[in-house]
């Protein structure tokens, strides 16, 4: 079967993997919770269980929807800048929209996350979203992009790793002692609690040290997506994705043994395994979709994932199971407890009517 890619040189299984994501996030996770508090059998507390984060050490499904964000900015960064690089000269041309686009990243991280629309100044949070975590990532791997060859960022890639687990293992913690990987005994919380005061998120998960983990996540993307963009036959492309992603979770596990995998904190180990992830999970899309042309089952994906950050803003800020709930309320005696798993359906629903409508008429919000 023929290969098939969407314009502007972007690659379908790109976008359908970005929204894979996106649907997990606007959907999977409070849908598989009530789905849950109704049946209360084994099999939904199992996917219940998988569809939230650990209380600290540990790895659930649902830990890979951020990492996998931030990667598939990463990938999409060689088929967007390598052409502007190679053909401007003066480099600080490419800045007015690299900071452009992290700024406004930031700013809807205060408006999803951060309280800003609260516009109470004692509930405001400065640094506490993905997309703030995104913004980060994509600001210095853009950096790294423009200004280093591929060795140099491979490089850059191991010393973010390397630096911020010495600095979760051997830095002290005001009052505390050694820093442990432990909640609330750790640098990066310390650091977090200290230079944000009252504007802290108020939770154990961590985002000034964790800018290390961001960068390299957002690295291991950029990676992947240079694999892609090579001149590599796609099938030898896909296998080298495989490979790279066994490699980084073998390792990741390895390592895990001294520095245990947290989400929360976004620590080495826990790049390396949910890069890995992310790695296996790319290869396994670009190879149906691309190589073998398996396309079609991919529209709605596509339709999420092309207005991905337009799904993610509105799905935080608007309850559209409350809004579904409006619509649906006759169905409430014939469902019993399992109404609230069905009024998410139903807000995906309405979120999936404004993407499609969108994507209908060409409307792509980018930022």
């Amino acid at each position: 079967m023929s290969t098939t890619s969407v314009k502007n040189n972007r690659l379908l299984s790109i976008d359908a993997l970005r929204g894979f994501d996106m649907f997990i996030i606007i959907f999977a996770d409070r849908f598989f919770y009530n789905f849950n508090e109704a049946s209360q059998t084994k099999v939904s507390g199992f996917l219940a269980t998988q569809f939230e984060h650990p209380e600290w050490f540990g790895f659930h499904f649902y830990d890979i929807v951020m990492p996998l964000f931030l990667f598939v900015v990463g990938v999409v960064i060689p088929f967007s800048m390598q052409r502007r690089v190679q053909e401007i000269e003066n480099k600080s041309k490419l800045y007015p929209h690299i900071i452009r686009r992290f700024i406004i990243l930031f700013i809807l991280g205060w408006v999803v996350q951060g309280n800003l629309l609260h516009l109470d100044i004692n509930k405001f949070q400065i640094f506490s979203n993905t997309l703030q975590a995104i913004a980060v990532g994509y600001l210095f791997t853009c950096i790294a992009y423009i200004h280093l060859n591929k060795k140099s960022r491979y490089i850059l890639f191991a010393v973010c790793l390397i630096i911020y687990a010495l600095l979760l293992e051997f830095t002290n913690v005001p009052g505390v002692g050694t820093s442990e990987l432990l909640p609330d005994k750790n640098i990066a919380i310390y650091i977090d609690k200290f230079i944000f005061g009252d504007f802290d998120d108020g939770y154990q998960y961590t985002w000034l040290l964790s800018g290390f983990g961001f960068i390299a996540t957002t690295l291991s993307g950029l990676f992947a997506g240079e694999v892609l963009k090579s001149k590599l036959p796609r099938e030898k492309a896909a296998l080298n994705l495989v490979v790279i992603g066994v490699v980084a979770i073998v390792i990741g596990l390895i390592l895990s043994v001294w520095h245990p995998s947290v989400k929360k904190i976004w620590n080495s180990t826990f790049v390396l395994l949910s890069s890995g992830i992310c790695y296996l999970l790319l290869a396994l899309f670009y190879w149906v979709i691309d190589v073998k042309g398996y396309h079609k089952w991919t529209k709605p994906l596509k339709v999420i994932g092309i207005n991905a950050i337009t799904a993610y803003v509105i799905s935080h800020i608007i309850d559209f199971p409350s809004i579904a709930d409006q619509l649906l309320f006759g169905f409430k005696q014939f469902l019993g407890d399992y109404y609230d798993a069905f009024t998410v359906v139903g807000g995906f629903l309405l979120i999936y009517l404004i993407l499609w409508y969108m994507n209908k008429n060409k409307t792509y919000i980018k930022i």
